[in-house]
């Protein structure tokens, strides 16, 4: 293990990680001894290079893992490297245990971290972490900083992917109906693209990036309006401000002040 995390620069921590989340098959063992070959080895360049693509730790897995049960995986990843180049452009930050605990303080718990490896947000190299996004990092150390735990935060966002997914499928679908139909049939058994489609696949990509997350977005302001809006109406019709008639003259709290009114008692603010 040690040879092969030399001959891969990596960390023997960062190598165990790895076999851990079983990205790197198990080697062949003779008794006490366990023997890493080339392919393990090509494996750690494989991981590394998507992992400077900005791919999380577990969308590599499910890269692997498609690739290994024979889907063509491995043609997609040699195409145009625009097509490969990650939709997000999220810039990964590096924390050491010290500088993630500055972020989480107390909250920096081993059911958290777990969540957070688990997730994809966080992965170990060597005696440091790596943060995906320092988009996301900043928005839950702010959310924390508020006052909301950070295993609610954690839970929110896995619930937030879920529809993220959904959306990303909902545009998949769309580009692969209605745009590229003749280059991306539905069926994935067919011939791989050609040179120039591959042109024509990463010009669209490049083209509705923008358009799709400027509908997300306003969308998403929207939604955010009509909420908060619903949720204001609702708190004024719990506390009787629902713009009602006002009670009339002779009624309780009815009529025009006067000044016994006006004497009755201390001001109140």
């Amino acid at each position: 293990m040690a040879d092969l995390a030399e001959e891969a620069g990596i960390t023997v921590r960062t190598l165990r990680f790895y076999r851990e989340r079983k990205l790197i098959p198990a080697p062949r063992r003779e008794g006490r001894i366990a023997w890493y070959n080339e392919h393990h080895l090509a494996r750690l360049h494989t991981i590394g290079a998507l992992l400077e693509r900005g791919h999380t730790l577990g969308g590599i897995g499910e890269l692997l893992a498609a690739f290994e049960s024979g889907r063509d995986v491995g043609e997609l990843l040699g195409l145009d490297s625009a097509i490969v180049t990650p939709w997000s452009e999220e810039t990964p930050v590096r924390l050491t245990p010290e500088e993630l605990a500055d972020h989480f303080s107390d909250d920096v718990t081993p059911e958290n971290l777990t969540t957070s490896l688990d997730m994809g947000y966080l992965a170990v190299d060597g005696d440091e972490f790596v943060h995906v996004s320092r988009r996301l990092l900043d928005a839950s150390t702010e959310l924390v900083e508020e006052g909301i735990p950070l295993a609610a935060v954690l839970e929110s966002a896995r619930r937030v992917r879920v529809h993220a997914d959904a959306l990303a499928d909902l545009f998949c679908d769309l580009i692969r109906t209605h745009v590229l139909a003749d280059v991306l049939p539905h069926d994935p058994t067919g011939r791989p693209p050609t040179p120039q489609e591959v042109d024509r696949i990463a010009e669209t990509i490049d083209r509705l990036r923008p358009l799709s997350k400027g509908v997300v977005e306003a969308e998403l302001a929207m939604a955010m309006d009509r909420r908060i809006r619903a949720e204001i109406e609702e708190r004024l019709r719990a506390c009787g401000g629902d713009g009602g008639e006002r009670p009339g003259a002779g009624e309780p709290g009815g009529g025009e002040p006067g000044a016994g009114d006006l004497g009755a008692g201390p001001p109140r603010n």
